[in-house]
């Protein structure tokens, strides 16, 4: 009976081992296919805007301000993104730049909005667009104004360097030539004064 009772627990451990196997593979798919759901989203309403902002009239300027709006926002993380990996003191900047994220995701979702309006219906107010375009300027001023600032910071981080190679440069290349043999100055006096010595006296 021994061996049929271990035969048992192993087969039992086998059997729990698979089940928890397959609850762990079923938890992966589920999670990777959220994932892929949400990008395929992202992908779809990404081409959808670039499409939308193609055509004429209200609706597709709309668009094409939405699709503006996300570059500049996504260059202008990118640039603090990158400050951030080199070290640099940002202050409060990066919190500001979240705080335009969230104010250009708000203004995305309502020019999406107006868009759709634009397309379904042809009374729109366009005070409202002026005052969309007001917001989405001020938004993508900002990120420029701040792309800007970070790349003055490093071109003048990169000018200290550069001023350096030059100087470095310039001590090297007199270190490398070659400092006059005295031996051959002695010669040339030599020869000048054999020379001098086999000219013709000009007062004979």
């Amino acid at each position: 009976m021994a061996p049929i009772g271990t035969f048992l627990t192993i087969m039992l451990v086998i059997m729990l081992f698979f089940l928890i196997a397959g609850i762990a593979g079923v938890y992966l798919l589920v999670k990777v296919g959220k994932k892929a759901t949400k990008k395929a989203r992202k992908v779809s309403t990404r081409v959808a805007s670039q499409v939308a902002a193609m055509g004429p009239g209200d609706a597709a300027a709309t668009e094409r301000m939405r699709l503006d709006l996300r570059r500049e926002v996504s260059l202008t993380r990118q640039a603090v993104d990158h400050a951030l990996r080199d070290g640099w003191g940002l202050g409060d900047l990066p919190q500001l730049v979240a705080e335009i994220g969230t104010h250009a995701d708000q203004l995305d979702a309502q020019l999406g909005l107006y868009a759709q309006h634009s397309r379904v219906s042809s009374y729109v107010d366009h005070a409202s667009l002026g005052r969309l375009r007001e917001h989405h300027a001020k938004l993508t001023t900002s990120c420029a104004r701040i792309r800007a600032d970070l790349l003055n910071d490093q071109m003048a981080h990169s000018a200290g360097g550069i001023d350096d190679i030059q100087s470095r440069t310039d001590l090297e290349i007199e270190a490398r030539r070659r400092a006059p043999d005295p031996l051959d100055q002695i010669d040339e006096l030599y020869n000048r004064t054999m020379v001098n010595r086999s000219r013709p006296d000009d007062h004979r």
